[in-house]
């Protein structure tokens, strides 16, 4: 006999808001409607003018959501965007950077018109009518205005470069992702009184499967400062039925916004008409009032690209032809009647002509907004609002709060000999991955617990268990356990994980720590990782000089140590994914070979403040040798990047470069002893960080490395061949290499051991190509 199924309670509540009459006054209700004429007016000239690029439907539908925000629920300091207590709106929905543009622009104008001792003085930190130049432009962009004016160049999806903004999003699902690591970051430094990270998102949006990941973590965590707004508006690239509406199903997911928020726990405020203004703000001072410890979700039903002449799917990423009389009749609501007569330019003007017009148009949307002195009065008052009420509210860190600057102190003064807890002995052993989990523990607890560590359900196994010693046990809550140092961020999610982690460090005072298998976590986290550095690059531009903020990539279980699981596990690849291949500086790689490497290794790449840090650690127990009896170099040298080994006795026979702790014990311990027996004496290279090599001046690089080593080398990797081709540049060095695809397969599974001799990285393997390669050059 079939019975129901009865599902578990939900902490979190819903309220449907369909009416919000007596919330605005009818002029303020007017006002703001006015506004957004003027922003829907202002997204159609950016889109014209880029010429004919961007996204217009979103950025429209999402405006009276945004301005809602802006001047009236958050609580911030327009002359400040760096103040750590701001609410934040976060730009998950990276296409409607138009309307983002627009919407802050208008905002600067507003301020300027009607409350400029809030403008901030260096206008870097504004974003001005006349950074529109900017819109979708390089910074090489030549035209005269573009340069006249100083104008900002902008993104075509958001990044730094732009106020208030703390990360670069457009990539599917790595806004929202990124945004709940905003929202942690910030509650685990403010605790209950931890500024807002209000997230713009669409529904489209929310099918990528990290939004879905990243929406269990914050439930989890308890963001109870973690706010989603839903443009609901059902239209995406290719359909215009994206949800399930009612009966009708959709075509790409069956659940609506509000049901897929409820599953995962977040509060839901569901709000009938989203371009009702009345509705919007009642929605918006609901979501504030809400007190139960849950993030919450406020979902608007919108139509994309509305009252624009283009709607639903056809203005994702589209809409009127260039100065068509389809675009002037998208402005006649707003310059009809004005007496304000707007330019005509033709696309065979030329680039001059074209920026020539569009700052005509921008400098009329100026000049008709200085004419709305009433709407001015409300909007200013709004933004006058918002900086009153944050400096009321006295937000400071947390009793207990981490400290950043304690972190990057402690390893800017970090010694070249661990600390005596650290110390490794000879004749004893350890993994690679313990000891950087202990590293990273002590640096957490020189800085009160600045570093959050999660793992793919790999804890334990991956060893970043032990940044947490010394705090709570147990997984981090917001409320109920706030001085645990590790986090559940959803399960066995690498997607959502590396990019909440990247939110957290981009906060500002924590460096986020992800770890899962290096096979799965070097793919399945480089979007995320390539946005981070983005956005810490775009920072730098608007901030000269600002460092990176690090976050922590630990590909564990790395390379083919990691046998037993077999090539789907045991990948040489992860590292070709990252290893300099981001910007110079953005990115480090680290590839220890010894666990006492792990000490000068972590500090240097923290000191030098990246924005990523990736460590390939493998996964069995190391011995620990006594390098000096063995007549190889200290563990500190690894701090160099790429360091000679051994040095050769005598002449030596020829060059070895090593990269991965397999190949390198198995150099060391087996390979080595029978090529000196053999009377063959070489001088052994040991890359352990091509990027921290790369920091150095070039001629210290040169004195530690010549180019005339890599030009005689053989190279022995654990990784593939392409991550030898800079050390080895030969044709012969290179055909005599060592990887693990030499014989042309992926190698399978067995014991550590069992795997390098199958690959041909075992000692004796290594032996005789090694032997053979200088009797080649002998010969030859």
């Amino acid at each position: 006999m079939a019975s129901t199924i009865t599902f578990g309670p939900r902490r979190a509540t819903s309220v449907a808001i369909d009416k919000g009459e007596g919330h605005l006054s009818p002029e303020a209700t007017t006002h703001y409607e006015r506004f957004d004429l003027f922003y829907r007016s202002l997204c159609a000239v950016l889109f014209n003018y880029v010429p004919t690029s961007g996204h217009p439907g979103g950025s429209i539908s999402s405006g009276r959501i945004v301005a809602g925000l802006l001047f009236g629920a958050l609580d911030y300091d327009l002359g400040d965007p760096e103040r750590d207590d701001n609410d934040l709106v976060s730009y998950a929905a990276g296409h409607k950077a138009m309307g983002l543009y627009a919407m802050w622009a208008l905002r600067n104008e507003v301020a300027r018109l009607a409350a400029p001792e809030l403008l901030p003085t260096d206008p870097r930190r504004q974003l001005r009518l006349e950074d529109l130049l900017g819109f979708r432009r390089n910074p090489v962009q030549d035209t005269p205005l573009f340069r006249a004016k100083g104008a900002k160049a902008l993104d075509g999806h958001p990044t730094p470069t732009v106020p208030f903004l703390r990360l670069a999003t457009g990539a599917s699902g790595v806004g929202v992702a990124a945004s709940v690591g905003l929202a942690l970051g910030a509650r685990d430094l403010f605790g209950a009184a931890a500024p807002r990270i209000h997230m713009i998102e669409g529904e489209g949006g929310m099918t990528p499967g990290r939004v879905v990941e990243a929406m269990a973590a914050a439930s989890a965590g308890g963001l109870d400062n973690c706010v989603l707004h839903v443009d609901w508006n059902q239209a995406s690239i290719d359909s215009n039925r994206v949800c399930r509406d009612g009966d009708a199903p959709g075509d790409y997911v069956q659940w609506d916004p509000r049901e897929l928020a409820w599953l995962h726990d977040w509060n839901v405020i569901d709000v009938a008409d989203g371009f009702d203004v009345q509705q919007v703000h009642a929605a918006q001072a609901a979501a504030l009032a809400l007190a139960n410890g849950q993030p919450t979700a406020v979902v608007y039903r919108t139509e994309k690209g509305w009252r624009y002449g283009v709607s639903g799917r056809a203005s994702h990423g589209a809409g009127h032809k260039f100065c068509s009389p389809e675009f002037y009749a998208a402005l006649a609501p707003l310059f009809d009647g004005t007496g304000i007569e707007l330019p005509r330019v033709a696309a065979a003007d030329g680039p001059v002509a074209i920026e020539a017009a569009f700052w005509s148009t921008l400098e009329a949307f100026r000049t008709l907004l200085g004419r709305e002195e009433a709407m001015l009065a409300t909007l200013g008052g709004g933004l006058r609002a918002a900086r009153q009420r944050l400096d009321a509210s006295a937000r400071t860190p947390r009793a207990g709060a981490p400290a950043i600057d304690r972190l990057h102190a402690a390893v800017a003064a970090a010694p070249i000999y661990p600390p005596e807890e650290l110390a490794l002995q000879p004749g004893g052993s350890s993994t690679l991955r313990a000891e950087l989990g202990k590293v990273l523990g002590w640096v957490n607890r020189q800085s009160g617990g600045a570093v959050l560590a999660a793992a793919a359900d790999l804890l334990g196994s991956t060893s970043v268990d032990k940044i947490g010693d010394g705090f709570a046990p147990g997984f981090w809550h917001a409320a109920t356990n706030p001085d645990s140092r590790t986090l559940a961020l959803g399960g066995i999610c690498e997607d959502a994980m590396v990019g909440i982690q990247t939110g957290v460090s981009a906060f500002g005072h924590h460096v986020g720590v992800a770890s899962s298998y290096g096979a799965f976590l070097a793919p399945l986290g480089h979007i995320a990782t390539r946005l981070h550095c983005i956005g810490g690059q775009a920072k730098r531009d608007m901030i000269p000089g600002a460092p990176y903020r690090p976050m922590v990539m630990v590909c564990a279980h790395a390379g083919l140590k990691t046998g037993e699981d077999g090539p789907t596990h045991a990948d040489p690849q992860a590292l070709q994914l990252l290893q300099e291949n981001f910007a110079p500086g953005t990115a480090l790689t680290l590839t220890p070979w010894d666990p006492q490497e792990l000490w000068p290794l972590v500090t240097a790449a923290l000191a030098a403040r990246p924005a990523l840090i990736a460590p390939f650690v493998t996964r069995p127990n190391e011995a620990v040798l006594d390098r000096e009896a063995l007549g190889l170099a200290p563990a500190s040298a690894a701090r160099q990047g790429v360091y000679r080994l051994r040095a050769a006795t005598g002449a030596h026979d020829t060059t070895v470069v090593l990269q991965g702790s397999g190949v390198a014990y198995a150099f060391v311990q087996e390979a080595l002893p029978k090529l000196l027996a053999e009377g063959i004496d070489v001088d052994v290279y040991y890359v352990a960080s091509a990027e921290l090599f790369d920091l150095l001046p070039a001629a210290e690089r040169e004195a530690i490395f010549p180019a005339a080593r890599a030009e005689e080398a053989i190279g022995i990797t654990g990784f593939t061949m392409p991550t030898l081709y800079r050390w080895v540049t030969s044709a012969e060095g290179r055909a005599a290499s060592l990887h693990p695809f030499r014989a042309g397969k992926y190698p399978g599974s067995g014991q550590a051991e069992v795997v390098l001799r199958q690959a041909g990285l075992d000692g004796a393997s290594q032996f005789a190509a090694i032997r053979d390669y200088v009797r080649a050059r002998v010969a030859g």
